[in-house]
């Protein structure tokens, strides 16, 4: 029994063919139907709007380039999401800022369950906050936190050791939720 393809599908199908073929109106409708997700992945890995946006732009090169070793094994969204993530990785490790301040030594416990105040902020705010990260911090947490990658993994990708990965992951969540919680403050403060 053979599943039919919905219309969509099929659409996209044939815009991915168009683009194999070098076609330039299939590539920009491609690129505005997922640009607008992919932005907002390259932002959570970019210290600016701009930086995002040379990495979206670099990683859709890439999409264009690539499309033709696609195989529809996955969706093509998750295989260009991979693409976004990995040119992120791969212009931070040619910046060489991947090291971390704080060895695994040296950090103190913090308790980082005792409230959900993430809740209570803006995404647009959560995104700032990832992005003023120091870059090293940021690619870690990223990976971790939305990847969901291991320490082991996070370390191979990124070329440091697994106590590199996890003292920057320390030291990022440390700095967030110092941050979060001083935004809470300053916004509690301007309400009463």
């Amino acid at each position: 029994m053979s599943e039919r393809k919905s219309s969509s599908e099929e659409n996209l199908e044939a815009l991915i063919g168009k683009c194999i073929e070098g076609e330039r109106t299939a590539q920009n409708e491609i690129y505005k139907i997922f640009a607008p997700k992919m932005l907002n992945v390259c932002m959570r890995y970019s210290k600016s709007r701009e930086e995002a946006e040379d990495t979206l732009i670099e990683s859709f090169l890439k999409v264009f380039e690539n499309l033709h070793k696609f195989r529809n094994q996955g969706s093509l969204e998750g295989w260009i999401r991979r693409i976004m993530v990995n040119t992120a990785i791969e212009k931070f490790r040619r910046k060489g800022l991947l090291y971390a301040s704080y060895s695994v030594d040296e950090m103190k416990e913090v308790d980082f369950s005792t409230t959900d105040i993430l809740g209570d902020m803006a995404v647009k705010e959560l995104i700032q906050l990832v992005q003023d990260l120091p870059s090293g911090y940021r690619m870690v947490f990223n990976l971790y936190a939305f990847e969901g990658l291991k320490h082991k993994e996070i370390a191979e990708r990124l070329g440091i050791s697994e106590g590199t990965s996890k003292s920057n992951l320390f030291d990022a969540r440390a700095i967030l939720r110092r941050e979060v919680e001083k935004s809470l403050k300053q916004a509690k403060a301007s309400n009463e």
